[in-house]
Formats: structure tokens, C-alpha cells, sequence
């Protein structure tokens, strides 16, 4: 069969639907996202003002430098090994790493120890993140937790809310889970029959109220317990930054994004973002739970300017005053409150006894 006539996305999903009934939220976004040849994580740079979305890294280049701080800041803390991981998860452009690696070879000894890796679905992104970073050899591993017997420091940026969720839906009798069918020929939600008793869902939802959704990523979960039993065993650390909540409650959040605006999550699979945010609650129970140390949540406009974003800014436009302008403005859009500052938060999992920078006032 030729590409051009192989059913499309939405055709495909449709007819898996009328084979096998309805599916899960979790399955529907599995395959909108990362389908092997029609995912929207598999085809155009979905990144910058021609794309979908524009993340942190894109908006100014303190932010990655900040983050080439705070790897230094860690390697120096673990003794400043000979050799250690970093391996970033969902890299884009390569504009994030880009901007952090240098900062971060300033510091003497740290480019020498350096074993880059990036996980990546997307051919396309990859051959970018190939031009901005192969003076460093980076490695693409197929699996998350592929990496060798060193330290690991593991950077996430925008990485977990793109990974599937379930939701389930409060009724008068226990809870029903959302799924994605077939309604006159048309894509709709509707809740499976079978009702799922309130004990088996986490006790921060219980007494919840008719109507209420309760969304949960097992692969966030599984992600998480990969990459901490890794950091438990090497050593290290985990950072995420990402849109999400401090503790596990009700709240749908489920939405899509193209050409930068709220689209319908049904209409047209493939072509548009879709996520979710992330409770960062569950994670830290993963993390904790393998022995790792969480840091209390941070907004990211308080991370980064505990690490010193305000200096860097005032630098840079001291350097550019015809600049001066639009660092302004990135600052701003960086960590203001009716900003990214306060709908992001970032994550951190650490080794014991390490004290990972940007989370103590």
C-alpha cells in the first residue's frame, strides 16, 4: 500500500474503535502522540512560532544556562567524577542543552567527564539536537534507563505532561473511567459501565463528588521508577519542570494545543499537542519510594531566581543594551506570576545528602 493511500491517523484510530470498542484516554493519546509513522512526536518540528508551543529554552538562553548551573553545581557536590551521565529526556531543538553545556564546560573538568545522552522519538528533532550538540557526542539510547555505570543527572523540560493519562470519572456508585468512542460517526468521550470501587483509587480522592475526574499517568509512574532505581544505584539526580499540581486531587487538565491556541483533543489526531498536567505529588511518592530525597516543589520563577536569573539578565542587557527590551520581557514571561513563573513548577529527586540548588529560600 502506498503512504498516500494508507488510512490516515484519525481513519486508524476510528477503525480500531469500531473493532474493538472504545479505548482508554491513556491509548488514544499513545497514539495521536507517538503512532510509530503518524504520531504528532514522529512528523514536523512541532516547536517556535511556526509550530504549536514555545518552551522555556526557546524564550531566552539564561534559562539553559541556568540549568548547565545546576548540573555543575551537582557534579562538583558528588565529588566531580571522572565520568558521569547526563542524559536529557525530550530534547526539542537541542536549544536547552545547548545553552547549558556552555555554561556549564567553563568549569573546569566538566566537559572532559561529560557522556551526553538524549531519549527522543522524533527523527526530525534529532537531526537538530545532531547539528547543536555533536561537539559533545551525544547518544541516543533507545530505552530511558539505558546509561552506563556513572552518576547520572537527568534533565526533563516539558517532558511528563506529554505522557498518557487515564481519568476517571466520580459517579453515585464508584468511579468510571473516560474512554474515547464512536458517537454518529464522530469521536466523543463517554464512561465505561463498569463501576471501579472508591479503594482502589488513592485515598486523596476519596469523598470526591459526583462529577469529579481524577486523572492518573501510569507511564509517568513507570518513567519515574525507572530512572530513580537508576539514580539510586549511579547516584544523582532527577529535575522536571512542567506544568502540574503539588499533591494528587481531582481536576480534569486534559487539552490540546496547535498553532499556539486550545484545540478540540478529538478532532484531529496527530495534528495537534496534547497533554496533560503532571502531579508531581505521585512522583515524589515513586522517587521517595526508591529511596531518593524529593525537594519541596518550586515554581519556576522562584527556582530561577534562586539561582540567579535577575543577574543574568541585568548582565546581558549591560552587554546588549539594544537588547535590554526583549531580556526584559523574557524575564518576565519566564518567572512572572501571570506567567510560565508560577504555572511551572520544577521537580527534584536527588541522591541523599546531596543538596540540589534553587529549592532553599
Amino acid at each position: 500500500m502506498s503512504e498516500s493511500s494508507a488510512p490516515s491517523l484519525p481513519e486508524l484510530i476510528d477503525m480500531q474503535i469500531r473493532a474493538n470498542g472504545p479505548m482508554s484516554i491513556a491509548s488514544y493519546m499513545a497514539l495521536c502522540l507517538t503512532h510509530p509513522h503518524k504520531g504528532y512526536y514522529k512528523q514536523a518540528d512541532p516547536l517556535g512560532a511556526r509550530g504549536d508551543f514555545i518552551t522555556a529554552p526557546e524564550i531566552s538562553q539564561i534559562f539553559g544556562e541556568l540549568i548547565g548551573f545546576f548540573c555543575v553545581n551537582l557534579w562538583q557536590q558528588m565529588g566531580e567524577p571522572k565520568s558521569f551521565t547526563l542524559l536529557e529526556l525530550g530534547p526539542g531543538r537541542g536549544t536547552l542543552m545547548q545553552d547549558a553545556l556552555r555554561a556549564a564546560s567553563k568549569a573546569e573538568g566538566f566537559g572532559d567527564a561529560l557522556h551526553l545522552q538524549l531519549f527522543e522519538t522524533s527523527e526530525e528533532l534529532k537531526a537538530q539536537q545532531a547539528i547543536r550538540l555533536g561537539q559533545y557526542y551525544p547518544y541516543w539510547p533507545s530505552e530511558i534507563d539505558e546509561v552506563s555505570d556513572d552518576p547520572l543527572i537527568v534533565v526533563a523540560n516539558e517532558f511528563f505532561d506529554a505522557l498518557p493519562v487515564r481519568q476517571f470519572v466520580k459517579g453515585t456508585a464508584g468511579w468510571h473511567e473516560r474512554l474515547v468512542g464512536l458517537k454518529d460517526g464522530k469521536r466523543s468521550f463517554g464512561l465505561s459501565p463498569t463501576a471501579i470501587p472508591e479503594s482502589a483509587l488513592p485515598a486523596a480522592v476519596h469523598g470526591a463528588a459526583p462529577g469529579e475526574v481524577y486523572e492518573v499517568s501510569l507511564a509517568a509512574a513507570d518513567v519515574m521508577q525507572r530512572l530513580s532505581k537508576a539514580v539510586g544505584r549511579l547516584g544523582g539526580a532527577i529535575l522536571a519542570m512542567d506544568y502540574g499540581y503539588v499533591l494528587t486531587r481531582t481536576g480534569e487538565t486534559l487539552q490540546a494545543l496547535r498553532r499556539h491556541a486550545y484545540a478540540d483533543p478529538l478532532a484531529a489526531p496527530g495534528d495537534a499537542d496534547i497533554s496533560a498536567h503532571v502531579d508531581f505529588g505521585a512522583l515524589a511518592a515513586v522517587a521517595t519510594g526508591a529511596g531518593l530525597t524529593a525537594q519541596p516543589l518550586a515554581t519556576q520563577g522562584d527556582f530561577l531566581r534562586r539561582l540567579g536569573i535577575v543577574e543574568r539578565a541585568e548582565m546581558l542587557s549591560a552587554a546588549n543594551p539594544d537588547e535590554a527590551g526583549n531580556i526584559a520581557a523574557a524575564l518576565d514571561r519566564l518567572t512572572g506570576p501571570g506567567q510560565m513563573g508560577e504555572l511551572f513548577k520544577v521537580f527534584c529527586a536527588a541522591s541523599p545528602g546531596l543538596v540540589p540548588p534553587g529549592f532553599s529560600p
